[in-house]
């Protein structure tokens, strides 16, 4: 890629887990500019962070951010899958879209499997369309180490199969 195309790499990024109640206004747009979620799947993104808000963490949701200054550039919301041991869900990962490319979404994984690990995970669960405008998705999680480990045919919609990815991850030593 020509140099003056490259996006720079992240670099003042800081990562955070407490949510703020300002949080809600940023990861609603966030998510919407992506230009991949539904009306129904953004109220859903939004209705993580105030469940969380609300409950801290017995929610189930935990929560961790990526700024650079006071700017949100990305999160990850996961969970552990209750009358499970050792797995966890990943909700939501979601960079906004004038950052892609530039590793973030890479780092912001590692970082939230870090946290899973931290809480017991040992397996991690993700989930995707199986859509053509999902194909990004799909490679970002092949990318990261994920496997496709099913795909449920007509599951969100005709023609529109979810797709599970999983990712299998040492316990974490002390």
């Amino acid at each position: 890629m020509p140099e003056k195309n490259r996006k720079k790499p992240p670099c003042c990024i800081t990562y955070r887990e407490e949510l703020r109640p300002e949080d809600r206004e940023a990861i609603g747009p966030l998510v919407r500019e992506t230009g991949f979620f539904s009306e129904e799947e953004i109220g859903i993104a939004v209705e993580l962070v105030e469940e969380r808000l609300a409950k801290g963490d017995a929610s189930g949701y935990f929560f961790l951010l990526a700024e650079e200054g006071d700017r949100l550039l990305g999160y990850a919301c996961f969970g552990p899958i209750p009358g499970s041991v050792h797995s966890f869900d990943l909700y939501w990962i979601a960079v906004d879209s004038r950052e892609q490319g530039r590793g973030i979404g890479r780092a912001l994984m590692a970082a939230a499997e870090r946290l899973m690990a931290g809480r017991g995970a040992r397996r991690i669960y993700a989930d995707t369309s199986s859509r053509p405008q999902y194909e990004p998705t799909r490679s970002f999680y092949l990318a990261c180490g994920y496997l496709e480990a099913a795909f449920l045919t007509d599951f969100y919609a005709p023609g529109d199969g979810k797709v599970i990815f999983v990712k299998s991850i040492p316990a974490r030593s002390c």
